[in-house]
């Protein structure tokens, strides 16, 4: 699971105030299911990417939790083979929560002023989950005053026929405060 979070507010590095993540280092924590990594693979003074990916532990996540009873399933391996590794879902809005907190609240030791200061943002989700495709993105986000480009993954590039999956790849953008932002993704 991947989201990247990218600003073009000048300086661009303060990104790393909001988020109480210092651009120069990798940051990594235990979360439900796995481990959360957060880093900057862009860090200039006109814009600046924070990235967050959540490497699932898949074998973690069939384990049932203790006193709990498996539930009959409609896929008998639905625990063991599924797209939780890869596909936007609770967990990573999970490692949101544990890992930004305080972008959450929209504190910033260092920079209070700043975090109640909209600036401009975009937001990248690779692999986000859309049974109904693009037009449910955008009817979730657009009220929101994101702009949204959202674009169909194909089950198999190399076979265009079998068609797209439920999936896209959505890009989200407006100026917003950082707290704003991360909220309207951890609720949607």
């Amino acid at each position: 699971m991947l989201i990247t979070l990218t600003t073009t507010y000048a300086p661009a590095p303060d990104l790393g105030y909001l988020l109480v993540k210092h651009p120069d280092r990798v940051h990594a924590v235990d979360v439900a299911g796995g481990r959360a990594h957060v880093w900057f693979p862009e860090v200039r003074q006109d814009r600046c990417t924070a990235a967050l990916f959540v490497d699932v532990d898949p074998v973690a996540l069939a384990r049932p939790a203790r006193g709990v009873r498996g539930t009959p399933e409609s896929f008998p391996l639905g625990r063991y083979v599924n797209d939780r590794p890869y596909a936007a879902s609770s967990l990573l809005a999970v490692a949101l929560g544990k890992v930004f907190g305080s972008a959450l609240k929209g504190r910033s030791n260092d920079r209070p002023e700043l975090a109640g200061q909209p600036i401009p943002l975009e937001i990248v989700v690779p692999v986000l989950p859309a049974r109904g495709g693009v037009p449910i993105v955008e009817r979730l986000f657009g009220p929101l005053g994101w702009q949204v480009t959202a674009v169909p993954v194909p089950l198999d590039p190399q076979f265009p026929d079998w068609g797209d999956a439920r999936y896209v790849n959505g890009h989200l953008g407006r100026d917003l405060t950082v707290a704003a932002a991360m909220n309207h993704l951890y609720v949607l």
